[in-house]
């Protein structure tokens, strides 16, 4: 009876400790702690292979002497042995006394796959104890320097990790999360990583100890899981860990509502915590950057006011988002913006407005529904003879570059060279593809951007130019600590910014002046102006207005503000507020 009941036991555990390895591997966030596959494996195989020896081992034990607590002692030495190679698979096959033929012969042939499988378990084991007991010595090592620590090694942390380690050279890089897996991309990577000293870990960023840290040495949390649920999670629990520490900066990757809300609600105590969006971080490092050509090629109109005309190829995240600052960037005087937008979803349209309604205040025309393959889209484009702008942003690297090639052909038959703009995230295409010309040696004049060797740099996510401008325009109305914690208040001074350097640009009178030193004409022009922007990006973001400009109607959680008027309509205090904000 005792041999029937240990083998379905040790049936049992092995069905169900292969289930829940699965299980675990499938899941997006890795825990990297106790509950991994390997580990759930390896104890279900050590705990079926015990209940398999229980009843050999109550077998060899002399009955004068025999008692249940010896019997498991002695099989748990027995199965220890397995795993270390020092079993006797003889002496179980002689002691097998199973009640049935067919018992003995599966329990015979379980056992024998165990005595293989046992000590492959403990060499990966022992591998990966070793694997991580080097870099645990490397680190300590470490133990005065700067640390930037990664949730996992790949092309972004990479590009990141060696650019921090150019311009800090005592700075320790630290990747962690690698697999077990010897696949030949994590190979390559490994290698990437050896040639600016990083150490590499297997463990999960949050299964590592890192409070023992020199606490005057800074260290520095990269969440940058490709999910971005992973990243929240992993997030949160940094700051639960390490918030009374002192020196610590936590960077979450994410483009989600949801963790902007979380990031903002959970108290950080000592640390400096960023979210990084990083397509909203592509769009404002290209206008701030960037975004003065786009006024240089506007073209003058029959009134005098020059005409900026967009065309934007693809309106997912990246063409969406695009499109959202550009309506806000380009409202200055002496200029004014008219935008058409192609998708192939039907629903483009609608979706677009269903989340900024009042965006269809501008003249905006989105031509949902059409394939940029086709003749339809060819056709449309031959229609916009005063496009001064192209952006084009598909599901892929392969689609941007066909369909910007394909727009410099259209634009040339309509007689118009206006600039072209696709976002390539591959660095080794965007390298490729400066500068390229066709057979006759013709420049196409495409501007290809958002690779990640320029967007993941320590001047763009952690010493950001821009992001110092936009802090300087949050302190003139609010306190430092809110521009960290608030998306809203860190958006809206960074769209600010991007303005102002702007407004500079075109040499709007006053731009460069303090508002003290402002001429009473310069002053009102700059709130109009000011007003004018600040309308365009609220919208963008999806408020409207509260139907009074009673203050008490403003409705944050419904996206309703009562300022979203005309300048003339504002109270002078509003006013003022305009030409503070927007001065130097």
């Amino acid at each position: 009876m005792t041999w029937t009941i240990c083998f379905i036991i040790s049936i049992t555990v092995i069905a169900l400790s292969i289930v829940l390895a699965l299980m675990v591997g499938s899941r997006k966030y890795k825990s990297g702690r106790v509950l991994t596959p390997f580990n759930v494996l390896f104890g279900g195989v050590f705990i079926s292979a015990l209940m398999l020896l229980i009843p050999v081992q109550d077998s060899l034990i002399s009955s004068e002497v025999h008692s249940p607590f010896q019997t498991f002692l002695f099989s748990l030495f027995s199965t220890i042995q397995i795993f270390v190679i020092e079993g006797d698979t003889e002496l179980i096959a002689e002691t097998l006394r199973c009640p049935t033929e067919w018992l003995a012969h599966t329990y015979y042939i379980m056992i024998s796959v165990y005595y293989v499988l046992a000590p492959i378990l403990s060499f990966v084991f022992l591998l990966s104890f070793f694997r991580n007991a080097k870099s645990f010595i490397k680190y300590i090592n470490h133990y005065f320097s700067d640390t930037y620590i990664f949730s996992e090694l790949s092309e972004k942390t990479l590009a990141l990790g060696r650019d921090i380690k150019n311009k800090h050279s005592k700075a320790l890089i630290v990747y962690t999360g690698l697999t077990d897996d010897d696949d030949e991309r994590q190979s390559e990577y490994i290698e990437r990583a050896k040639s600016v000293k990083a150490i590499c870990f297997t463990k999960d960023i949050l299964a590592i100890n890192f409070k023992s840290h020199y606490r005057k040495a800074g260290i520095t949390f990269f969440s940058i899981d490709e999910d971005e649920n992973t990243n929240m999670i992993q997030g949160l629990k940094i700051i639960e860990q390490y918030r009374e520490r002192e020196n610590v900066r936590l960077y979450v990757f994410s483009t989600g509502v949801e963790s902007e809300l979380l990031l903002a609600k959970t108290d950080h105590g000592k640390m400096k915590v960023r979210r990084i969006n990083e397509i909203r971080s592509l769009v404002n490092r290209s206008l701030y950057d960037d975004g003065g050509k786009i006024f240089d090629t506007a073209l003058p109109g029959d009134d005098g006011i020059k005409e900026i005309s967009v065309v934007f190829v693809g309106l997912g995240t990246h063409g969406s988002e695009m499109l959202k600052g550009i309506i806000w960037y380009c409202q200055m005087d002496g200029y004014r913006i008219k935008i058409d937008a192609f998708d192939e979803n039907p629903l483009a349209e609608d979706r677009f407005l269903g989340a900024m309604p009042e965006l269809s205040n501008y003249d905006i025309t989105i031509h949902s529904g059409v394939d940029v393959t086709t003749k339809t889209f060819s056709d449309e484009i031959a229609k916009l003879r005063k496009t001064t702008f192209a952006y084009v942003a598909l599901d892929s690297d392969e689609a941007n570059i066909r369909t910007a090639v394909k727009l410099r052909m259209l634009f040339e038959r309509i007689g118009i060279k206006p600039l072209i703009q696709a976002v390539v995230r591959s660095s080794y295409e965007k390298k490729a593809l400066e500068g390229i010309t066709n057979y006759s040696g013709e420049p196409y004049d495409i501007d290809f951007i958002g690779d990640v060797e320029s967007s993941y740099t320590e001047d763009v996510i952690i010493n950001s130019e821009l992001e110092n401008d936009a802090l300087l325009r949050h302190l003139k109305w609010g306190k430092e600590e809110d521009f960290w914690r608030y998306e809203y208040n860190y958006q809206s001074s960074v769209a600010s910014a991007i303005h102002m350097k702007a407004r500079i640009h075109c040499n709007i009178k006053g731009a460069e002046k303090a508002d003290e030193d402002m001429t009473e004409e310069e002053r009102i022009a700059i709130e109009k102006l000011e007003h004018r922007r600040w309308n365009a990006y609220m919208r963008s973001e999806g408020y409207i207005y509260s139907g009074s400009h009673d203050k008490s109607s403003r409705n944050n959680l419904g996206k309703m503000h009562h300022d979203l008027i005309e300048y003339d309509e504002m109270d002078d205090d509003e006013k003022r507020k305009d030409s503070k904000v927007g001065t130097k």
